[in-house]
Parts: C-alpha cells; sequence; structure tokens
C-alpha cells in the first residue's frame, strides 16, 4: 500500500521495556525521535506498556502531571525504610507497584523465610485512605517474599496468630507456627474493588507453585523451599480460598492472601495496563502502531505486552511493526514488519551498548518505510 509521504499520519509507539537496558517510556521516546528524523509532520502518540509488573507504575504515569504522584514512607522486606511511590490516575484508580515495598532489589541480603510484604500493606493504608481513591491495581512482579500476604494483610489490620495467641513475627516462615487468622480489624478495600496484575499462571502450593517455582530466585534452599510452602499451605487451610486458582502463586502467595482477605481478582498484567493506559482509544485512526521488547518470540503472543497489542490492533484494523533487540521467530508473524536492533548494530554487544541510539535508528527506518510502502 502507497503511503503519501507529504499527508502526515498517526502512529502509535507502544512498547514494553528493554529489559536490563531501557524502561518502556525511554524505549518510546526513543522510537519517536527516530522517526521524527524522516517524518517531523506525523502525529506520534507514544503509549508506554508494561506487563504488570516492575515498570508498570512510570509506563502508566509517563504524561501524568506531578500531581497524580504520591508517596509513603514505609518498612522494607528486611525492615529498613523505603519512601515507596504510588499513582493516582484521573478515574480514581490507584497503582501500586509491589516491587517499590517489597520487591527484590531493596533486600540487603537474601532471606527467603523472613523477608516480609509489610511495607506493601503500609503502603496500600496510605491509598485507602485517600478520599479520591476508587479502586486498587496492584502490581505483583519482582517481589522479594513468600509470605502469602500475610505481612501486608498485617499492617492492613488482620492478625495471624500462633497457638498462645501471639502475632506471628514477620516472613513466610512463621507461617509454620499460625494457628488462628483474625481478620475482624482488617481494613476494607476500596468500593471499586481490587485488582492483581499478574504475569504468571503458578498456583498456590507445589512445584510450580510460590515456593517451588519461585523461592530459589528469592535465595531459598530446597529445605527452605520445603518449608515455606508447607508454611502456605497451613495459610491455606486457615483462610480457604482457591489455591488452584492460576496466578494464585504470584508475587510469594500475595495474590493468594489478598484473592482470600480482600476479594481480589487475577487479570493479566498486560491487558490491564494497556486498557488502563488507553491503548484502544489511541489506535482508533492510527495508520501503524509500533511496538517492541529485548526479545520478539513465540512466547511473545501468548498473553505478553506484544501479543495483547497484536490482538488489540488487530481487531481495530492498524497494521503492527516490532522492534526488538532480538527477533527470534519463525514463519508466518501477525505483524506487518519485525526489525531487529542485533541486525542494525552488527551485534549484540553493540545493540546493547547504545539501546537509545538503534531505537532511534528504528525508528527512522520504519518512518523511511512508511514513506514508501507499509
Amino acid at each position: 500500500m502507497r503511503s503519501d509521504r507529504r499527508r502526515p499520519l498517526r502512529v502509535v509507539i507502544a512498547p514494553d521495556s528493554f529489559k536490563g537496558t531501557l524502561d518502556a517510556t525511554a524505549a518510546a521516546d526513543a522510537l519517536a525521535a527516530g522517526w521524527r528524523r524522516e517524518r517531523p509532520d506525523d502525529e506520534l502518540v507514544t503509549v508506554p506498556l508494561a506487563d504488570g509488573g516492575e515498570g508498570t507504575l512510570d509506563a502508566l504515569g509517563h504524561d501524568l502531571p506531578a500531581e497524580c504522584w504520591r508517596s509513603a514512607a514505609v518498612t522494607g522486606p528486611d525492615g529498613g525504610p523505603v519512601d515507596a511511590a504510588w499513582l493516582l490516575l484521573p478515574d480514581g484508580t490507584a497503582v501500586v507497584e509491589m516491587a517499590r515495598a517489597a520487591g527484590l532489589p531493596l533486600l540487603r541480603r537474601a532471606d527467603p523465610l523472613g523477608a516480609t510484604t509489610r511495607g506493601l500493606g503500609q503502603l496500600l493504608a496510605a491509598v485507602v485512605a485517600d478520599p479520591a481513591v476508587h479502586r486498587v491495581m496492584l502490581t505483583l512482579g519482582g517481589s522479594a517474599t513468600t509470605d502469602g500476604g500475610t505481612g501486608a494483610l498485617a499492617a492492613l489490620g488482620a492478625r495471624f496468630l500462633d497457638a498462645e495467641g501471639a502475632d506471628l513475627p514477620p516472613g513466610g516462615g512463621a507461617l509454620t507456627r499460625l494457628a488462628r487468622v483474625d481478620l475482624a480489624g482488617l481494613v476494607p478495600p476500596p468500593d471499586g474493588g481490587v485488582q492483581c496484575l499478574v504475569d504468571v499462571t503458578a498456583p498456590l502450593l507445589g512445584p510450580l507453585g510460590a515456593a517451588g517455582q519461585f523461592g530459589p530466585q528469592k535465595g531459598a534452599t530446597p529445605d527452605q523451599v520445603a518449608v515455606l510452602d508447607d508454611a502456605l499451605a497451613r495459610l491455606a487451610d486457615l483462610l480457604g480460598g482457591d489455591r488452584e486458582a492460576p496466578g494464585a502463586g504470584a508475587a510469594g502467595g500475595t495474590a493468594y492472601g489478598f484473592a482470600a482477605c480482600w476479594g481480589a481478582e487475577f487479570v493479566s498484567g498486560a491487558r490491564a495496563v494497556a486498557a488502563a493506559a488507553g491503548l484502544d482509544d489511541a489506535l482508533r485512526d492510527a495508520t501503524l502502531v509500533v511496538t517492541g521488547e529485548g526479545q520478539f518470540d513465540a512466547q511473545s503472543l501468548r498473553g505478553k505486552v506484544v501479543g495483547d497489542l497484536v490482538d488489540r490492533a488487530g481487531t481495530a484494523g492498524v497494521p503492527v511493526a516490532v522492534v526488538a533487540g532480538r527477533v527470534d521467530a519463525a514463519g508466518d508473524l501477525p505483524v506487518a514488519r519485525a526489525l531487529s536492533l542485533t541486525d542494525l548494530a552488527g551485534s549484540v554487544a553493540g545493540a546493547m551498548s547504545d539501546p537509545a541510539r538503534w531505537l532511534a535508528a528504528a525508528g527512522t527506518q520504519l518512518a523511511r518505510e512508511q514513506s514508501v510502502t507499509l
């Protein structure tokens, strides 16, 4: 299809982060800068995206005014002080990123049995106390913890007690002594409910669950994994709820805890972020949408950011161009163009050494191709 070079086009630039190099906002800005070198008169709409884990706050807040950003001083996963930001969207949705209060990078040393979600609960207490908040969107990626969300729930007023009626100390390991749960003092969720954004389908328990699958990533030995799995099973025996639900094991079982105690629902992180970012509105009347991620392969099309975007763009009738650090996808792809930064730079090392430069180069190349043919 021929394109009139002189006619301004509407192009949506909506990448995920290029993990380890650039966040989604920086990637979108680089692609847009490159496009403008070739076609400065086009209307570019940047919509940074995320999968519901780390980076979600920055993606959704990239063009919001400063007054939409809030913060609270909370307890980190190892007990140290943390200043955790959260975001209030114009529709009254509070976006809370678990990694900001209980993320793995906040640990000074690994503590799989003692790491706590208490700071997340303190952050949520500040959020629900804000009269402007109608709903909570809780992103669960990047956690340091495996306590079933009990630290957070305790900070919100729940009590997790041993056989003598004493409150348990922080961490998932202590749940092996759990005898009773008292939810009488639990702060209620906002009227609009709570969404847990998950990008995994892990159940709470077992080898593919919160401790079995993700505990080793948080420093747990095989013996500690077994302790944590038993502890979470004890929690589930007392709380009830659906321990087999896909996603219940997200963030060390925090998804399960908030579903059982706060009525939270599990939603695909990529879909929820795209909806909150207004991607469908941005796609209306667009000529092309440019997305991107670190590696584009068959997995990218299965519920991840790029896959969800391809589905939405297909519904809107908008062709998709993908820019990735590496493209490793054979056969017919449901995209108009797939462009590799490694190919542009000549090597993986070259692409990673200056990703903004090569993303800008990719933007320029796509704009040049658009001027000739889509």
